[in-house]
């Protein structure tokens, strides 16, 4: 494959530090727009300012391909109208950015990768989601479809647009999976609610080769589930990581109520019950190194 000038927002975050690692073993030139300088000698950082609406022009210079990460923490801080606004503005402002800058100035961007979120679907309780499924219209839900709108607008430049609704990322660096394993490791691990909702994770290291996948294959458009193909129960999950970390699972399961009195709206991301379908990227030809949560989590604290 020829090699590609990439841009990512949010190259910063965990996600994007992989990805750019992985990008540039390959021989791509990789370039992040970010907030502040980057400390990455073997990529360029150009500044933007999502909020005051500041992009530096030369950013897509040369730019084939646009990988939009970029995005406030959807779990890092209370849902505070403020955070709300933020953590919306933080995907869809960003791009549009780039989108009028595009329209501005002579370009050869052809190609937008972008993060979505799995959430689009919302609580659906046993039914299997395809990229078809109807799209909640919780915060959440609504969030994601302003997101993928949002990268859509694209489309006026007549770009191959990918869009990934990323699932539960298992990795121990952040997200879910220390905040799961931490009580799980001191022996005071319990499901959540139920135990019963369906969580739709994947092994970060397929994130990064969906990702890659994406990029090599330019007949892939439109909208994938970025979901490993066996998804699990909060209880089995809960199981699993209790197994491979040798601790007992005694506790018993931590009632929803208490959830909700202490993550308030934010609790909808560990009590719903999201199964996704992997069918439609596997049928593309995407092969997950992790399809299973035995073998995630043995690669990961193995």
């Amino acid at each position: 494959m020829s090699n590609k000038n990439i841009l990512i927002t949010g190259g910063s975050g965990l996600l994007g530090r992989q990805l750019t690692k992985a990008l540039l073993n390959l021989g791509h030139t990789v370039n992040h727009l970010s907030r502040s300088p980057g400390k990455d000698p073997h990529v360029k950082t150009f500044l933007w300012d999502v909020d005051k609406g500041r992009i530096d022009e030369h950013c897509i210079d040369g730019v084939d391909t646009i990988i939009h990460l970029a995005g406030a923490g959807i779990a890092d801080k209370r849902w505070t109208n403020e955070r709300k606004r933020e953590i919306v503005e933080s995907r869809t402002k960003s791009i549009n950015l780039i989108y009028e800058l595009m329209a501005n100035k002579a370009h050869k961007v052809h190609t937008v990768i972008s993060a979505s979120g799995i959430n689009y679907y919302g609580n659906r309780g046993n039914e299997l989601l395809t990229e078809d499924s109807a799209p909640a219209h919780d915060f959440i839900g609504n969030c994601c479809i302003e997101w993928e709108k949002a990268v859509d607008e694209g489309k006026q430049f007549d770009l191959r647009i990918l869009k990934f609704r990323t699932g539960v990322v298992l990795t121990t660096q952040g997200g879910a999976l220390p905040q799961l394993a931490l009580p799980v490791k001191l022996a005071v691990g319990s499901p959540l609610g139920t135990g019963k909702q369906w969580v739709p994770w994947i092994h970060h290291q397929d994130v990064i080769d969906m990702y890659l996948f994406g990029l090599d294959n330019e007949q892939l458009t439109g909208v994938y589930n970025m979901v490993a193909p066996l998804p699990v129960s909060n209880k089995e999950m809960t199981a699993a990581v209790a197994k491979q970390l040798h601790r007992p699972l005694w506790a018993p399961n931590v009632p929803a109520f208490l959830i909700k009195l202490l993550f308030g709206e934010m609790a909808s991301l560990v009590l719903g019950s999201t199964k996704a379908s992997a069918q439609k990227i596997e049928a593309a030809g995407f092969k997950f190194k992790y399809p299973d949560i035995a073998s995630a989590l043995k690669e990961i604290y193995g």
